[in-house]
This record gives structure tokens, sequence and C-alpha cells, in this order.
């Protein structure tokens, strides 16, 4: 905590001070419930200018880039290897990040051209029932969420959250509706209270830990209401997790198997978003 000086207590003007006020103090370990509350309560605030109660939220990963970037990456490193006789170990295994790029780029633009289709559709509902999408903030397949709502020029949710690395708010995301998070549990609170339908998209571990965690919230019934979640990629889903196994082995009921959505499909992830809201 920083010291308090004698030029601090002769000053009028910065003594006393207002604990509220106090910034050296509101950064320390005893006012850490302080912080997390001030996470918990402001966005209410913010949610509440904006008319937003219901939003829809994409997630997937970070490092997905958008197609033409990754056929540009590609190229290049083909022509840098082409000039190399015996190409570099370094040189070899950014060609390969950049076949993996390509591989999982159709994800962007899916997440990008799904967005787009329902904000376009929610603009067309009053005000009071429209579902605004949602995303992590940052880039990659969030990037695409809020791209795809911006270009059909409706509102988009960034709950960002600050890390060493990958995150960082996206262009794309309505000004008044950026956030930036410390706390990761608080960030999953905004995601999952006004969130009426999740898109999973292709991810790592955080995509995982939030899919996995709604999951369970909703098998548990601590949230209600909400329409079964979808995963967007069968090829990536299904290599990754056998959930028919979690019922062979008893670890789950067949009905919650109903709780999940496979496709590889744009327009039918938009009819299943569509038929579920307006119909519960």
């Amino acid at each position: 905590m920083t010291e308090i000086t004698n030029d601090d207590l002769n000053n009028p003007l910065n003594w006393p001070q207002k604990a509220y006020q106090n910034k050296a103090f509101l950064n320390t370990e005893n006012a850490r419930m302080i912080r997390v509350l001030c996470e918990l309560t402001e966005p209410i605030q913010r949610f509440k200018d904006a008319q937003i109660d219901k939003t829809i939220v994409l997630f997937g990963s970070a490092r997905t880039i958008h197609p033409d970037a990754a056929r540009e990456a590609l190229e290049k490193s083909e022509a840098l290897i082409a000039q190399e006789k015996n190409p570099s170990l370094e040189l070899l295994g950014k060609h390969q990040a950049a076949l993996i790029n390509v591989k999982s780029a159709p994800y962007y633009k899916a997440a990008l051209e799904l967005s787009r289709k329902l904000t376009e559709w929610t603009l067309k509902l009053p005000p009071k029932e429209r579902f605004i999408i949602c995303s992590g903030g940052g880039p990659g397949i969030m990037e695409a969420a809020n791209r795809g709502a911006s270009e059909a020029n409706g509102p988009s949710v960034g709950l960002g959250i600050s890390l060493p690395f990958e995150q960082g708010l996206n262009e794309y995301i309505s000004k008044e509706l950026q956030f930036e998070f410390h706390y990761f549990f608080i960030r999953k609170y905004w995601f999952v209270l006004l969130a009426r339908a999740l898109v999973a998209f292709p991810g790592g571990f955080g995509t995982l830990d939030e899919l996995f965690e709604t999951l369970t919230l909703i098998q548990t019934q601590k949230i209600q209401g909400r329409a079964p979640i979808i995963l967007f990629g069968a090829e990536f889903w299904n290599n990754l997790i056998n959930f028919d196994a979690l019922v062979e082995w008893g670890m789950i009921s067949p009905e919650d198997l109903n709780l999940i959505q496979i496709t590889d499909s744009v327009d039918d992830a938009f009819k299943l978003i569509v038929n579920q809201l307006t119909t519960c």
C-alpha cells in the first residue's frame, strides 16, 4: 500500500481522503472484494441503458483468423520455403502453422455469417424483444461475431478479459458495450446470465471451459429456459469429445445429449436458434 507522506497530510486538497477515492487502497488485496463487486455491478447500468437483457453468445478460439489472411500467410510461407534449399525448422514450423490456420479459417467466416444473419433478424423485432450478439471481446471467433453484428448495423457486446497474451478488444464491438474484466468468474457470470442461446465454435481450453460450465449449469437446473447449445464444426467436436461414451459409462443421462446440437451449417444453426427463441 502506498505510504501516506507529510505532504499528503499537510495538503488540504489531498487529505483527508475518502476511502472510495483511494486508488492505492482499491488495488490492495484487502480491497479485492470491492473490485469484484465493481465488476459484478457496473455492467448492470450499462446493459440497462442499452436496453439489453437477452444475448446470443458466440465463442471459440482467439487464434482463428479470416480466410483471406490465412491464405495470404500460407502463400507467403510457401514462397519463402521455395527460396530455400534447406528450410530452417523455424520456417517449416511457420508453414505448418499457416496450414492449420487455413484449415480453421472457415469457422471465422461461419461465425461472421451467423452473427450477421442473427443480427439482421433480431433488428426486425421490437427493441425490448431483441437478442444482442455477445462475444468474449477478443480476436479470432470473437472478432468474427462482433464483426458480423457490425456489418448488419447492429450493436454487439464484448466481454473482454485482461490476459498476458492473445486477448485485446476487437474494433467491431459497440463502444458503450466494451467491457474489460479482471476476474474470470465474473466474466463467466455475465456470459451466462443474459444468454438465451450459445454457439461454441472450435477452440481451446477457454472454449471448453465455457462450454462445460454452461452445460453443467443447465444440466443441474441452475439456469433454465435456455436453448440447447450449438456446437459448430462436426469434424472438430466429434474428434475431440465422445459424448456417447459419457452415456455408455453412465456419467451422464441419455437425455443430457439433447442439450447440444452439432452442425456445420450456418443456415441450420440460424434456424435452430430462431425456432428456439421464438417458441420458448
